[in-house]
């Protein structure tokens, strides 16, 4: 290996997925025959953490998955070509390094949480930092001779030819180059545009769509009414960070719940959205019943199965994706509550299986067999809670989603109602098959981008994605305490009068506020790209945006996302051809892969374009003879 020059790979984003191609790559390593890889990750934040989970961040901010749930190890569930290299969970990290089983350097302020950690718990970002990096090393020392790694705590600003520009004035030769992308940022859009122009010309402050951890909002003063349209993960954030991250203080009352303690440098958030109501949380027990069989109504054979060139995503593939969701739910039911069903479950599954989803045989099956009707499966219902309903007052209004909230906590924490959980592994299974009918090429181009990418992501998020139910205790506690007040459903905010004001359809009324915060991350869009890489990329024809064609009609529609060919993760340039030496995974290519770290035993998407790409990389550092 010494007598001929390494080949170089620039990986421009050394976070949990520029680390685990990295991992990728040892793991193929005898595909490298007699040449040497030299690796350059590139990425102003550490290693392994990246910016998202970089342990310099609030230690307020936690994540919405359990221990248990989290790996950055393959296991025998992935289908790929490279070998299996397991390693612990989050949860077993945790355990094996209290034990002294394991050497990793924590750092002292996370130390009591880790050695607390159960399987129930929502660990800090600080402590999945720690993993993170354990995990990178680890990665490192793992490494074969015939590899090495260079770190540049440096920004990515260029890419020409085989030459890529670092911030700090250097640049690095690259053989080839993996742009491994998360959530783009993005520019406002033109909404946002308008809505940053009245707000200077009036002298009102606008915060446009971002990772909430990066913004600042110290200009917001305290006792402000601020506009918050947003109800999800990113409000939670921001609710966090400007109540408790403010000098407040959260009391376990004895009889449960929780008391807010303000500080008085609090403002008052005004929150709402299309829903009205935040994500469900996260659900704290187990399955009851017997496992799950998923996928059973949707999979690739059901796909093929659907008859027409133009498939409509709602009319034509929800009642497969609600059909599965519901055998989720109902398996769980039948099994793990036998006594609340009037049927034998292998009946009730025959009849199921051969009826249309939502037809009058099923809704009579469903009536049947499960006597309650609270214990029958309501889509629609979950998806808009407070669809037609209108109250005389935001007081009204307020004592209703409080006892919405208060219902979901209880729900999600009592196993009596495990069917949900069934539910939530459905829409999980379901989720992973997506790419499966995007690669198909029969949907809509319109309703792909949105109805799929669109409404189906944001129903996924509400309901499996949700925070930790001690999030939503805190957003109890203080509505009590008036930091926060609700805004309802189809929240609207216009301009008028030189403010912003707030509407909605659940009660009359309107709120004034020199503060507008979108508490959500932007969604995907090449053409709006904050970054200046992906941008000079862009504008030199390198780098496109996907465009989705309609099956029948051959219309363009963009997606927002960067162009990538799925089976090998190749960067695809303005003419849709690829790039011999360029690829590019994560949430917003083609690929369409999850933005949320890996469950065990999934299978999971990233992993096995982790190692298709490893392995095309490698086909290039020694070309099979």
């Amino acid at each position: 290996m010494a007598d001929r020059a390494p080949f170089t790979l620039a990986v421009v984003g050394a976070g949990p997925r520029g680390v685990g191609v990295l991992e990728r790559l040892g793991a193929n390593a005898e595909l490298l025959r007699d040449r040497r890889l030299e690796v350059h990750l590139i990425d102003p934040f550490p290693p392994g953490p990246g910016r998202v989970w970089r342990y310099d961040q609030s230690p307020l901010l936690r994540m919405n998955s359990m221990p248990e749930d989290v790996t950055m190890f393959t296991d025998e569930s992935v289908t790929m070509t490279g070998p299996v290299r397991p390693g612990p969970t989050l949860l077993e990290w945790a355990r094996k390094v209290r034990d002294g089983a394991l050497d990793a350097e924590v750092p002292l302020d996370v130390v009591a949480e880790l050695t607390a950690l159960d399987s129930f718990d929502f660990p800090t970002r600080r402590l999945q930092s720690a993993y993170l990096t354990w995990f990178y090393r680890k990665v490192l020392g793992d490494l074969p001779d015939g590899i090495d790694v260079v770190e540049h705590a440096a920004r990515a600003v260029g890419v020409d030819g085989h030459t890529v520009s670092l911030s700090d004035g250097t640049t690095v030769r690259a053989d080839a180059v993996v742009f491994t992308v998360g959530h783009l940022d993005a520019e406002p859009d033109d909404r946002e545009r308008e809505l940053v122009t009245f707000a200077a010309r009036h002298g009102l402050a606008y915060y446009p769509a971002g990772y909430t951890a990066d913004v600042d909002y110290s200009g917001i003063a305290p006792g402000e009414t601020v506009l918050v349209r947003g109800f999800g993960l990113a409000f939670v954030d921001l609710m966090l960070l400007l109540t408790e991250g403010r000098g407040g203080r959260f009391e376990e009352l004895e009889t449960g719940g929780l008391r807010y303690h303000p500080s008085g440098a609090e403002p008052v958030l005004h929150v709402g959205s299309r829903r009205g109501v935040p994500y469900h949380a996260k659900i704290g027990y187990r399955l009851r019943g017997k496992p799950l069989r998923l996928p059973r109504f949707f999979d690739a054979y059901a796909m093929d199965g659907l008859a027409g060139e133009a498939l409509d995503f709602r009319a034509d593939v929800w009642p497969l994706i609600a059909k599965e969701l519901a055998w989720g739910y109902y398996s769980e039911l039948f099994t793990g509550h036998p006594d609340r069903v009037c049927l034998d479950f292998a009946v009730f599954a025959d009849a199921f299986a051969d009826l249309p989803w939502d037809s009058p045989g099923m809704r009579d099956l469903v009536a049947r067999a499960v006597p309650a009707e609270a214990d029958r499966l309501d889509l629609d219902h979950l998806d808009r809670p407070l669809r037609g309903r209108e109250f005389g007052t935001a007081e009204e209004f307020g004592k209703e989603l409080r006892e919405y909230v208060e219902a979901d906590l209880a729900r999600r924490a009592d196993q009596e109602f495990s069917a949900d959980l069934g539910a939530f592994m459905a829409l999980l299974s379901v989720y992973s098959q997506l790419p499966v009918l995007v690669q198909k090429g029969r949907l809509d181009a319109s309703s792909q981008v949105s109805d799929m990418d669109g409404w189906f992501h944001g129903f996924f998020s509400y309901y499996a994605s949700g925070p930790p139910p001690r999030r939503l205790e805190e957003l109890l506690a203080l509505h009590e305490a008036g930091v926060v007040s609700f805004a309802g459903a189809e929240m609207r905010v216009t301009t008028d009068g030189g403010a912003f004001v707030s509407t909605s359809a659940s009660y009359p009324g309107t709120v004034p506020a020199r503060t507008l915060v979108e508490a959500r991350l932007p969604g995907p869009s090449v053409t709006r790209a904050a970054d200046g890489l992906l941008r000079q990329l862009r504008d030199a024809g390198e780098l496109a945006e996907e465009t989705v064609a309609d099956p029948v009609t051959g219309a363009l529609l963009p997606s927002g996302r960067i162009h990538t060919r799925v089976s090998d993760s190749r960067l695809l340039d303005g003419t849709g051809r690829p790039h011999p030496h360029r690829f590019a995974v994560g949430p917003h290519t083609s690929a369409r892969s999850a933005a949320a770290f890996t469950r065990p035993r999934t299978n999971a998407a990233s992993f096995r374009q982790n190692d298709a790409v490893a392995r095309e990389i490698l086909a290039l550092v020694s070309p099979p003879s």
